[in-house]
């Protein structure tokens, strides 16, 4: 048949045609965006539908096929973030929130023109190992794209980490910092994560008083200078554990005669292996050779990943092959003699990164939030575009509602992350009262561990919203999507923040749930006045009441009924303390339907299900042994 038609000069001409019609759509779509949602142009109007006219057309007529799909396409983020906007209205002073708007706006601009292209060439382009040169030498190289690089130069331009360490805004300061990650983080490519790791490791050498051996490092990790400015890594991870460090930990510290230490061990799973610097755990020897095992044990390390241009004594055994976040580098390290100072008393490096774990869990926050509006942004713009059974998707109620209930699980999750930057700001600057401190230290856990599984439930559910284009890689969705997943997983599973929430609770003596219920109880009073919120403060109270009860109920069956409860406690912790910002927020005088609805839907859900799994014996030990019984019924270990 090809054949028949290039002997008529018609179906030539036509095909020549077609052919002249893809490459001006490749070129007009080029000129366009860089990927599928990597940018976005002018807006189309919802009504105009070109795609049915080329639907009438006879197929003989047309000269190419198309998808009858149109692209979403967002704007400025930070112009199109409501939400965003109001909070910072509410809380800010004046002064500060016209500085923070205009370059919250600037950057927004910045972030469409420039950042989201360059996000896309990063995914396009992970980085690779180069282990021997071209004449058999080893030099394991990893090497990264130029938009990779680029993506620094930004984050040092924009004082990504730099404005919460210049605190031109005292407390604000870390609220715009985390604002502008969060507008940074969908687009970027991946790079927010060696940030979170820099202001980790920044937090860090803070925290033990800037003293003379890292002022340099610590002048290059918050510089505004893009050929001064270095990213750190997070070097914590073994082959034997991840969160277990006390017992996973195997690197030795040696110290050498000059009071350097020489670093020997294996670094298991290692985030941005390209990073200038990296704080690490190792244990010290003495002068037998002799280590103490445990946390007690483990002393925090600086070191620079290179000596000039050679690696730091390190060599790279391979990069990782992640389900997601391909766009960095991540490296099994073997530390073989690596030059490296003690920045922690000797033992003392567990208690030494808590700063830093504090950091970089709410930096996970961020990227949360910041997935979950994405998706939800995208969603939105798209349903204004396709059509499906006659009508466009907004019109369909069904759909509407799925995408609704989206908003409310990303507005409560926004709200636990802006109440954790606010806290975080005011404790940077001794502002914090001690009921606060204990406050930041229940919620940052508390708050990584839900954000992550609703991003998780979030952006699969908005996926679908795109029908089968939401599954094409080319649409740029599926990326988010698979960075979005481990969420869960860095800076602490789920079960082992849900510890750690109890950790801090029996380390503040009861005080941190003490501050924890009078701080809800406050903002229900103020929201209690407000008519249209009354139904979903009702709500509140009682599932305060309940989680009272579940408190008391536990404590009195001992510590392994409670670390059964943990997750379920921790999870009614988050919905609570969620609900009781989202009814502060719909308590304004201001405050918009929208508002008032998040709130009053929030509140519709199960507050409080540890109280209820308490009520039904989940957590006897009797329940416990059934739950080993129906996991391995069957199974050879049954």
């Amino acid at each position: 048949m090809l054949t028949a038609a290039l002997r008529r000069p018609s179906a030539t001409c036509k095909l020549w045609q077609s052919a002249r019609c893809l490459r001006q759509g490749w070129e007009r779509r080029q000129a366009r965006s860089y990927s599928g949602f990597a940018m976005s142009g002018p807006q189309v109007a919802s009504q105009e539908r070109p795609a049915f006219r080329d639907r009438e057309m006879p197929v003989e007529r047309r000269e190419t096929e198309a998808l009858f799909q149109e692209r979403p396409e967002t704007g400025n983020q930070y112009l199109e973030d409501v939400l965003l906007q109001s909070y910072l209205k509410a809380h800010l002073p004046p002064e500060v929130l016209q500085e923070v708007s205009q370059d919250l706006e600037r950057f927004g601009d910045r972030l469409l023109t420039e950042i989201e292209p360059l996000g896309w060439e990063c995914e396009q382009n992970p980085p690779v190992f180069r282990q021997y040169d071209a004449w058999g030498q080893r030099v394991d190289q990893i090497v990264t794209s130029s938009a990779w690089k680029r993506m620094k130069e930004i984050a040092a331009e924009e004082g990504l980490i730099a404005e919460a360490y210049e605190r031109k805004y005292s407390s604000w300061s870390r609220v715009h910092q985390a604002v502008k990650v969060y507008l940074f983080a969908a687009a970027s490519g991946g790079f927010s994560c060696p940030l979170a790791m820099t202001d980790g490791a920044a937090k860090v050498i803070e925290s033990l008083g800037i003293p003379a051996s890292l002022k340099n490092a610590f002048d290059h990790l918050t510089t505004r200078d893009p050929k001064q400015f270095w990213t750190s890594g997070q070097w914590m991870t073994e082959r034997r554990g991840g969160s277990d460090v006390a017992d996973g930990t195997e690197t030795v510290a040696r110290k050498q005669p000059d009071g350097t230490y020489r670093l020997s061990g294996f670094k298991w799973f290692t985030s941005a292996a390209d990073s200038d610097m990296a704080i690490t755990l190792a244990r010290v020897a003495d002068a037998e050779g002799r280590v103490k095992q445990g946390s007690s044990g483990l002393s925090l390390f600086f070191l620079k990943v290179r000596d000039e241009e050679k690696l730091n004594k390190i060599r790279v055994q391979r990069l990782k092959d992640k389900l997601g976040t391909r766009q960095m580098a991540t490296a099994e390290l073997w530390l073989d003699g690596a030059k490296a100072e003690l920045i922690s008393a000797e033992g003392r490096g567990v208690a030494s990164i808590s700063s830093m774990l504090n950091i970089t869990r709410i930096h996970n926050v961020i990227g949360a939030v910041a997935y979950m509006r994405r998706m939800i942004s995208l969603s939105r713009e798209y349903a204004l575009k396709r059509v499906v059974f006659g009508k466009l998707l907004k019109d369909h109620p069904l759909h509407m509602q799925t995408i609704a209930r989206m908003e409310v699980q990303a507005r409560g999750a926004f709200f636990l992350l802006m109440e954790i930057a606010r806290l975080l700001g005011l404790a940077e600057t001794n502002m914090a009262s001690e009921q606060e401190q204990h406050l930041l230290r229940l919620l940052v856990p508390v708050s990584k561990l839900y954000t992550g599984k609703q991003a998780t439930a979030v952006v699969i559910e908005a996926m679908e919203c795109f029908g089968g284009q939401g599954y094409m890689e080319d649409t740029g969705l599926p990326v988010i999507v698979r960075d979005a997943l481990v969420l869960t997983i860095w800076e602490g599973t789920t079960n082992i923040l849900s510890l750690d929430v109890l950790r801090s609770l029996t380390k503040s003596q009861g005080q941190a749930m003490a501050v924890f219920f009078s701080t809800v109880q406050n903002k229900l009073e103020l929201a209690s006045s407000v008519a249209e919120l009354a139904p979903a403060v009702g709500r509140m109270q009682a599932a305060v009441g309940r989680l009272a009860h579940f408190v008391r109920g536990t404590a009195s069956q001992g510590a392994a009924s409670m670390e059964l409860a943990a997750r379920d406690f921790s999870y009614s912790l988050a919905r609570i303390y969620a609900g009781a910002l989202l009814l502060e927020h719909a308590a304004r005088p201001d405050a918009s339907s929208a508002d008032v609805s998040a709130a009053r839907r929030w509140c519709n859900q199960e507050l409080c299900p540890a109280a209820t799994e308490l009520e039904d014996g989940s957590y006897s030990a009797e329940e416990s042994l059934l739950d080993s019984s129906l996991v391995y019924a069957g199974s050879p270990a049954g």
